[in-house]
C-alpha cells in the first residue's frame, strides 16, 4: 500500500485543477446557508407562534437539536445525493478517456492501491464538504444551547454518509468511460438506497412482500434513512455503523472487480 498516499494526492490535485471541485463546495456553502437560515426563521417563527398562544408546555419541550439541526442534517444528507456523484463521476472515467488507464493498469502498482488512493481522494473531499455543513450549526454554540453530543452524531451521520456514497460513486465511475453516464449511474444508484424504506412499508402495507415479511426487513436495513436518522437524533448503535461499513467495503469490493476486469480486456 505505499502508493496509496501517490495516488490519493495525484487524484486531489487533478480534482481541484478542475472546476467541477470548487462549483460543488460553491454550490454546497450556499444552498447550507440558504437551508440553515431557512430553518433558523421557521424555527423562530414556531416560538413566536408558540408564545402569543401561551403554550407553554409545548415552548418548553422545544429543542435546537430536533426541531433545527436534525432537519438541517437531514436536508444535506439530501444534498449529498446529488454532490457525491458530482465529485466521483471522474474518478475512473478521466484516465480511460485520457487513455493513461492502461499505463496506470500495467504499472507495478495493485489494484486495491488504485482504488483506495482514488477512494481517498474523494473521502477527504467529504470530509470538506462536512466540514462546512458543521459551520453552520456550530454558529449556534455563539448565540444558542444546543446539546453537543447531538450535533457531533449527527455530523457523525453526514460523514458516514458521505463515505458510504463515495464509494458508491466510485464503483458508478469504474463500469463506464463517460462522465455523464458515471453521474447518472452513481445517482440511481443513490436514490434507490434513498427509497427502499419506502418501497419496503408500502410492500409490507399491502401484503406484497409475503407473510413473514423478510424482504421488507431487508430493504430496510438497506436503506440509508433509518441509519443516518438515528445518528442525527444523537443515537450512536453498532448497527448503524456496522451498516455504513458494509456499504462502503462492499462497493470498494465491486470497484476493485470492476477496475480488474479492464486489466483482462
Amino acid at each position: 500500500m505505499r502508493h496509496v498516499g501517490a495516488i490519493a494526492s495525484r487524484e486531489l490535485r487533478s480534482l481541484f485543477v478542475s472546476p467541477v471541485a470548487y462549483v460543488v463546495l460553491t454550490l454546497w456553502a450556499v444552498l447550507g446557508a440558504f437551508f440553515f437560515l431557512s430553518s433558523l426563521v421557521q424555527f423562530q417563527e414556531i416560538l413566536v407562534r408558540l408564545q402569543q398562544f401561551q403554550m407553554f408546555d409545548r415552548l418548553a419541550e422545544m429543542n435546537l437539536n430536533d426541531e433545527l439541526v436534525a432537519p438541517f442534517f437531514g436536508t444535506m444528507w439530501i444534498m449529498l445525493i446529488f454532490g457525491i456523484p458530482a465529485v466521483t463521476m471522474s474518478l475512473f472515467t478521466a484516465d480511460k478517456q485520457n487513455r493513461t488507464d492502461e499505463l496506470l493498469l500495467t504499472s507495478p502498482i495493485t489494484i486495491w492501491e488504485i482504488v483506495i488512493g482514488k477512494y481517498l481522494a474523494v473521502a477527504f473531499f467529504a470530509v470538506l464538504l462536512v466540514l462546512l455543513t458543521g459551520f453552520f450549526p456550530g454558529l449556534l454554540f455563539a448565540y444558542g444551547d444546543p446539546e453537543l453530543g447531538k450535533t457531533a452524531a449527527g455530523l457523525l451521520g453526514l460523514f458516514l454518509v458521505a463515505l458510504a456514497y463515495s464509494a458508491i460513486g466510485a464503483f458508478a465511475s469504474s463500469i463506464t468511460s463517460n462522465q455523464i453516464i458515471a453521474f447518472f449511474v452513481g445517482l440511481v444508484i443513490l436514490l434507490i438506497f434513498l427509497i427502499l424504506s419506502v418501497v419496503a412499508e408500502l410492500g409490507a402495507s399491502q401484503g406484497l412482500l409475503g407473510a413473514e415479511n423478510w424482504p421488507a426487513e431487508v430493504m430496510r436495513w438497506l436503506a440509508t434513512a433509518d441509519h443516518f436518522q438515528r445518528l442525527s437524533e444523537g443515537l450512536v448503535e453498532t448497527r448503524d455503523l456496522v451498516y455504513f461499513a458494509v456499504i462502503t467495503g462492499v462497493f470498494l469490493l465491486l470497484t476493485k472487480a470492476a477496475v480488474e476486469s479492464a486489466r483482462w480486456r
